[in-house]
C-alpha cells in the first residue's frame, strides 16, 4: 500500500537527514514553534507504515560515493586551511561512521594523553593556540 504523498516524503527526509524535527519540514510541515514542529516529527516517525517505509528505503539505498574517505578529504581541506569548526565537525562524523573509541580504549598513561594533546593541537592549528594564549595572557619568553 502506498503511503499519502507528505508520508512518503517524511520518510525520505528521516533517511537524508535522521531527524525527525528536519524530515518533517522537508516533507513541508509547517508550525508555529520548532517545539511542535519536533511533536509532529516524532509522531510521525513512530507511525508503523512509516517505520516499515523507511526500513525499505534504508534496504535499497545504494550510494556509490566512499563516505569515509569523502570526510577525510574534508577534514583534510579544513584542517590545511584554518576551518577549525569544519575540521571539528569532520572529525565528529568520522567518529560516529568509524565508531568513537570508549574511555577504557583510550591510552590513558602519561604518554598516551601527551600524544593525544598533541593531536588535538595538531587540529586546532597554531593560530588558535596564539588566540588562546593571548586571551590567557601568557607571554612568550625570548
Amino acid at each position: 500500500m502506498a503511503l499519502k504523498e507528505k508520508y512518503e516524503k517524511f520518510a525520505q527526509g528521516m533517511v537524508i537527514h535522521n531527524n525527525a524535527t528536519e524530515a518533517a519540514r522537508y516533507a513541508g510541515y509547517t508550525a508555529n514553534s520548532s517545539h511542535a514542529l519536533a511533536n509532529t516529527g516524532f509522531r510521525l516517525k513512530n507511525l508503523p507504515e512509516i517505520q516499515d517505509r523507511i526500513k525499505e528505503l534504508e534496504e535499497n539505498l545504494e550510494t556509490n560515493v566512499d563516505v569515509i574517505t569523502e570526510i577525510e578529504k574534508q577534514y583534510e581541506y579544513a584542517k590545511v586551511n584554518g576551518h577549525t569548526n569544519s575540521a571539528i565537525k569532520a572529525l565528529e562524523l568520522l567518529s560516529r561512521v568509524r565508531g568513537s573509541k570508549s574511555d577504557k580504549e583510550i591510552d590513558m598513561s602519561p604518554e598516551g594523553i601527551k600524544q593525544h594533546i598533541i593531536e588535538c593541537h595538531k587540529i586546532l592549528g597554531k593560530k588558535f593556540w596564539e588566540d588562546v594564549g593571548k586571551e590567557c595572557e601568557f607571554t612568550l619568553q625570548k
